[in-house]
């Protein structure tokens, strides 16, 4: 629908950004915390840095937090580093790591700024990965809770927002490149047996933070790319279909409704799959009551048919940065991906596609029916300083414009949404690009070549948000819709 006025956004909207702690945090082996599994995997994606010093939040948190309540924040997403709660198995916590995160959030409600956790993102202790074969024994369940819990009791008089697992579905969907997959040649098999226990995981933590946290509100956050069907042959709408069951929807079917839905159940048997379901787990389950979505999108993808008889072609991220080096794959039988000819891409082959949050937000509150905020959502780009010492990244203005603008019509359009947490706050390690790739509205300086000294600098992406929370979205540049 076409409105004619600019959208208008709740006044008690959550404005702020996102980042997660193994990306942003650096100090990997400081005040007794241990290597995570993706500290391990961070140092495979050469000629990029490695997490080791990222941004150096660690020591410059007030600083950070400082510049968050000078643009007028109301919230900041980001995550706690299970490493540092639980360096060992000895089942003691790590007094130090708990004092950091005490830290930050009194730092941050001192400011007024809503604090959203994560739990869980990408940093499984190695210990864990040691001792439960990471996500493949069930041991994991119980070092999760216990990890949790200890969360919800250190930061839940101040924390009532939480997430649970980052980006569970992409975990699956890219086990390889995040470190998840430790046995390629089973993998298609394996996955769903991880799969199911990182729900046992995410049961458990829905549960605790009801239990633990008054008024307390947990939610999954999964990463969203919503799919276009090629044309309007009806295969195509089908193929697309698939595509969102086995990237996305299966996953927010089973956090909503608490049981796995009749696409994936038909999809194990028609492939022989066993994802070890246990006389218990589905109870456990039910109790895992959500109470919203947090939701990470930055693109939009295209799907078609693929024929039964077509040749298998397996993803091929694009890596270096380099446009057209993106690889589309095919499934065969289920469907294939494709070029949107009707919108521009990143450098990273990235669909710039504000329309598809528009979509994607009213297809979530047409199937769940349950309140959302936007977790991540932002803009991957190369970028250096200028010869005046600023970066001037009028891209990223754009396309933070356009995005926001959708959010504004989706929540005219009757989408429960309270808040919009872009990726990222400041630059940050990328997840297999290292300092390359910045996405932050705040510069770091520092490259993957070089540490320099990792001063914060403002772009004007930064000074232009800063507009937009003071007129709570009114300054936004109109766009279609």
């Amino acid at each position: 629908m076409h409105y004619k006025d600019k959208p208008l956004f709740p006044k008690d909207f959550l404005w702020g950004a996102s980042s997660a702690a193994w990306q942003v945090e650096g100090a990997v082996a400081e005040d007794g915390r241990s290597t995570a599994i993706i500290d391990l995997n961070s140092k495979k994606k050469k000629p990029y840095t490695d997490n080791s010093i990222a941004a150096d939040h660690y020591h410059k948190y007030k600083e950070d937090v400082q510049l968050m309540a000078d643009a007028g924040f109301t919230s900041y997403r980001f995550s706690i580093a299970w490493p540092r709660i639980y360096p060992d198995n000895s089942g003691v916590p790590n007094q130090l790591g708990i004092d950091f995160y005490n830290q930050l959030i009194d730092e941050l409600v001192e400011h007024s700024i809503t604090p959203i956790v994560t739990l869980y993102h990408y940093d499984m202790p190695v210990w864990v990965d040691e001792e439960f074969n990471g996500w493949y024994d069930r041991g994991i369940i119980d070092a999760f809770d216990q990890y949790v819990r200890t969360c919800f009791e250190s930061f839940g008089d101040r924390v009532k927002y939480w997430l649970a697992i980052n980006e569970q579905n992409m975990q699956i969907v890219y086990g390889d490149w995040l470190g998840v997959c430790k046995y390629p040649e089973t993998w298609f098999e394996d996955k769903w047996k991880v799969n199911h226990i990182m729900n046992l995981c995410h049961a458990k933590a829905v549960i605790a933070c009801h239990d633990l946290v008054e008024d307390g509100k947990i939610g999954p956050v999964p990463g969203m790319v919503p799919f276009y069907p090629e044309s309007a042959k009806p295969a195509d709408q089908i193929a697309a279909m698939n595509a969102e069951e086995l990237t996305e929807k299966i996953w927010n079917d089973f956090n909503a409704n608490r049981e796995y839905n009749g696409f994936i159940k038909r999809y194990w048997k028609e492939n022989n799959i066993d994802p070890d379901i246990r006389p218990g787990d589905m109870e456990l389950v039910a109790q895992a009551k959500i109470d919203f979505f947090g939701i990470n999108c930055y693109r939009s993808n295209v799907a078609k048919e693929s024929p039964v008889a077509s040749d298998h072609q397996e993803i091929g991220l694009n890596k270096s940065g380099k446009k057209g080096e993106f690889v589309y794959p095919n499934y065969p039988g289920i469907f294939a991906q494709t070029v949107n000819p009707f919108v521009e891409t990143t450098d990273w082959d990235w669909e710039i596609d504000p329309v598809a949050m528009r979509y994607l937000l009213r297809y979530m509150e047409d199937h769940y029916h349950l309140p959302m905020v936007i977790t991540e959502n932002g803009y991957g780009a190369h970028e250096t300083l200028g010869e005046d010492g600023q970066v001037h990244d009028q891209e990223r203005i754009d396309f933070l414009n356009d995005q926001i603008y959708q959010v504004g019509l989706a929540i005219e359009d009757g989408a429960k949404v309270f808040g919009y947490n872009p990726w990222s706050f400041t630059d940050l390690l990328s997840t297999g690009n290292g300092m390359a790739k910045r996405y932050g509205l705040v510069y770091i300086n520092t490259t993957d070549e070089e540490l320099l000294d990792l001063r914060r600098i403002p772009k004007d992406s930064y000074y232009w948000y800063k507009e937009v929370i003071r007129s709570n979205g009114q300054t936004l540049a109109r766009q279609k819709g």
